[in-house]
């Protein structure tokens, strides 16, 4: 007779809608229930789209159903409504004419976040997206030199303001707002009020995707942000050592607690790669892999560490501009796209 972790295994067919993960590993699935040949599913969805848990209930059904040795199939999907005060959730966008709203963060500074939201980014670009790149981290803010300009942006006529285009981007920053040795100097309530301006009162216009370059750790602006909009998902970045792991599962925590599913895990500077062809794991090996095990969820990439992405960084084009085919970061960039199924 089929028992309840076997309807487990089974559940994993089910993809949250719109994305390529399941609803067993998003942790929708509470609990599963067999008496001889009845089933009960009882799962958990926090969304403002009525389309999703219908579209999960229907898709349940039809893979249970047709196994042999299940007579009755019984699923009840409790929809919580997404708390504007709590987090993210999955589900609609708050943001007019975004569709989705991708967060790429780290527990840690020094990790190389910006640089793969960065890229990111761009590949989602270059695979046909709209794609909009919001850099929140106030204090260090890079997409500027990251992408060639020093454009200033002006505001329409309902005084929003107009992103900075580069690389057929959409792009906002701090770092379009100063000079480029004036330091940003606010506090909680002020950074606060920048971040919430840079979602709310930007003219994002239409995008399939806007990528938050979150500031590392887990304080106010991170908070801030997923109680200003819905975050649809979560990307986190470390490098293979302890030291960024540690930090990493703290980022993977504060998600959990408002609701925000995470996509995927990141190693970025996984080793280097002599003339010799051989791999020299300066950070550690592994660690990424490791952790993406514990945690249940995808490891998207292995980024190794490469001159000509540092340069091309430098110099204001994205390495993941490069076709893949010339460089290998730019490919496990594109890869980590088609992975992600956005």
């Amino acid at each position: 007779m089929i028992n309840a972790d076997e309807i487990r295994e089974l559940l994993k067919q089910v993809k949250y809608p719109g994305f390529s993960r399941d609803i067993v590993s998003f942790g929708l699935v509470k609990t599963v229930e067999v008496t001889s040949g009845d089933v009960t599913v009882r799962i958990e969805v926090a969304t403002k789209d009525a389309q999703i848990p219908q579209t999960i209930f229907k898709n349940v059904h039809g893979i249970l159903e047709r196994i042999e040795g299940i007579d009755h199939v019984k699923v009840d999907i409790e929809v919580k409504d997404a708390p504007e005060a709590a987090g993210g959730a999955i589900g609609k966008s708050s943001i007019p004419g975004v569709k989705r709203i991708i967060a790429v963060a780290s527990g840690k500074g020094g990790v190389g976040k910006s640089t793969v939201a960065a890229n990111l980014a761009v590949a989602l670009a270059v695979s046909g997206l709209k794609v909009g790149l919001c850099d929140c981290d106030l204090y260090g803010p890079s997409v500027a030199q990251m992408f060639g300009t020093n454009e200033r942006p002006n505001a329409n006529e309902h005084d929003e303001i107009i992103p900075i285009e580069a690389h057929g981007l959409k792009l906002m920053s701090m770092g379009f707002l100063l000079e480029d040795k004036s330091p940003v100097i606010v506090r909680g309530p002020m950074a606060t009020r920048y971040t919430q301006q840079f979602l709310r009162q930007v003219a994002w216009g239409e995008l399939d995707v806007l990528v938050l370059d979150l500031p590392p750790g887990t304080g106010d602006i991170q908070l801030t942000i997923v109680q200003t909009v819905a975050v649809d998902g979560a990307v986190i970045v470390t490098t293979p050592q302890e030291v960024a792991l540690i930090d990493a599962r703290k980022a993977v925590a504060m998600f959990a607690k408002v609701n925000v599913p995470i996509l995927g895990l990141i190693e970025n500077m996984a080793w280097f790669e002599g003339d010799d062809g051989k791999k020299y794991h300066i950070f550690g090996e592994g660690g990424g892999v490791r952790e993406a095990e514990g945690m249940n969820v995808p490891l998207l990439a292995q980024i190794p560490i490469d001159l000509p992405t540092g340069r091309c960084g430098d110099e204001g084009r994205p390495v993941a501009l490069l076709s893949p085919a010339q460089n290998k970061v730019s490919a496990a960039f594109h890869a980590m796209v088609a992975e992600l199924n956005i």
